[in-house]
């Protein structure tokens, strides 16, 4: 459905800032719908992502502040997710070897199932959802970055 359609308004100032109104709309309706995903999961989509970067880095582990420097949420507060995960057993903390002032994390195997559990129903999501062709795809992405410079 076109922008205009679903937030009601017809008249822009112009493309650009038409631009901007759908990236925010359209990132507000993709957190909305996996919200629901994760939220069947007990965990938040800030929690998901940083599984997700210790899961790259598995076995290795990672400090606090390499987790935080490779959020999504720039303004998410790292130090208490992790908390959070190793509450749920998704995730260890212990003290790095080489400071002893860094906190080295790793996902757990707990962590690893449940990424495994989710994953699916988030490809599902991105298969029915994103109906551009990998060509279109690509130009977004391409947009996007140019955004960011």
């Amino acid at each position: 459905m076109k922008l205009e359609e679903e937030i009601k308004q017809f008249k822009f100032e112009n493309e650009k800032q038409k631009a901007i109104l759908n990236i925010i709309y359209t990132a507000n309706w993709i957190s909305s719908i996996q919200h629901k995903i994760f939220k069947k999961h007990k965990i938040t989509a800030p929690q998901y992502n940083v599984l997700r970067i210790l899961r790259g880095k598995y076995p290795d582990p990672l400090t606090v502040s390499s987790i935080q420097e490779r959020m999504l949420d720039k303004m998410s507060n790292a130090s208490r997710l992790v908390d959070k995960l190793v509450e749920k057993n998704y995730a260890e903390r212990s003290t790095c070897l080489y400071d002893r002032r860094q906190v080295d994390v790793v996902i757990t195997e707990k962590g690893q199932k449940l990424l495994k559990l989710i994953e699916p129903e988030l490809n599902t999501f991105h298969d029915d959802n994103m109906i551009l062709s990998e060509k279109d795809a690509e130009q977004v992405n391409l947009a996007l970055d140019k955004i960011r410079g």
